[in-house]
């Protein structure tokens, strides 16, 4: 019977606390009217590729003539590339290639750029859509392209300030970052809008960038906007640029940029003829830049 005033005094400890909560014992975890915030869904990628291992060398021996002609340890270095310097390999590396044939020089560049959402509520491939979208705009195309329709291929062409196609290969600091000794026109009274007309609207018959060996034009001036495009990644689109290059040389730099998921992929091909009397091929170096894009979005897949 010692022991009874002291379960007495227990029983009356654990209906009072009962009672003050007024939920049968449970207490509140929130204050009345509070949302809870779900976290959105991280991206599907946590690391990136090796940029200069991510190109086969089949792929480079054709992307950079002459190379192949090469002693073998002139070849290898080569294709072994440069790795762009980064301070942070998980969310952002890139690596460049040059060429040097007879009559000119071919520079590969990709830039890989892993997105990371740091607002709970916006997933990492929402935010990278953010961004790409960003890169889009910066070319003249519609912000909601990434929205468009399947089949559909939107085009129009660049406004009169500064375009970019992607990140600049010297530089990380910005997903609008632009090279400009290659994507933009030295002199925009001769150049234009970029597609093969002047700023007056007339046709400038020495940059068409489709002019075969013969010298007579090979492609439609509408090939030479930006345009968005189809089965590559989740979204993808392509800027063609033309650019002086010396005193009287034109070199031509695609861009190809694509999103799988949260990574968006950044692929710059440029040729830099040494000679005044040669054009680079338009046609050549947008469908190599597009067949390199979708081999990288296989690798990104493996």
């Amino acid at each position: 019977m010692a022991y009874v005033p002291g379960i007495a005094l227990l029983a009356a400890l654990v209906v009072g606390c009962s009672a003050g909560t007024g939920t049968g014992g449970s207490a509140p975890d929130s204050k009345p009217g509070e949302a809870t915030v779900t976290a959105a869904a991280p991206g599907k990628y946590r690391t990136l590729l090796d940029p200069c291992r991510a190109v086969a060398p089949s792929s480079l021996k054709d992307l950079l003539p002459g190379t192949a002609e090469l002693p073998e340890d002139q070849r290898k270095k080569v294709y072994d590339g440069t790795a762009t310097v980064t301070y942070d390999t998980d969310r952002r590396v890139g690596c460049r290639w040059k060429s040097e044939a007879l009559g000119s020089s071919r520079t590969l560049f990709i830039d890989f750029e892993r997105v990371v959402s740091y607002t709970p509520s916006v997933s990492d491939d929402d935010r990278a859509r953010e961004v790409y979208a960003e890169k889009e705009a910066a070319v003249g195309l519609p912000s909601d392209a990434d929205t468009a329709a399947p089949g559909s291929t939107k085009k129009q062409t660049p406004p009169a300030s500064d375009s970019a196609s992607g990140p600049a290969p010297h530089s990380l600091s910005g997903p609008a970052a632009k090279d400009k000794k290659t994507d933009e026109p030295a002199d925009s009274s001769t150049h234009g809008n970029g597609n093969g007309t002047t700023a007056g609207g007339k046709a400038d018959d020495t940059d068409s960038g489709t002019t075969g060996s013969s010298g007579e034009p090979e492609d439609s001036d509408e090939n030479l906007v930006p345009r968005t495009l189809d089965g590559i990644g989740d979204s993808a689109f392509l800027n063609d640029v033309p650019a002086q290059a010396g005193s009287t040389a034109q070199s031509r730099t695609v861009s190809v940029v694509f999103r799988t998921s949260n990574v968006i992929v950044t692929i710059q091909y440029t040729e830099q003829p040494t000679v005044s009397t040669m054009v680079p091929d338009s046609k050549e170096l947008q469908e190599k830049a597009q067949s390199l894009a979708r081999k990288l979005v296989e690798k990104f897949s493996e």
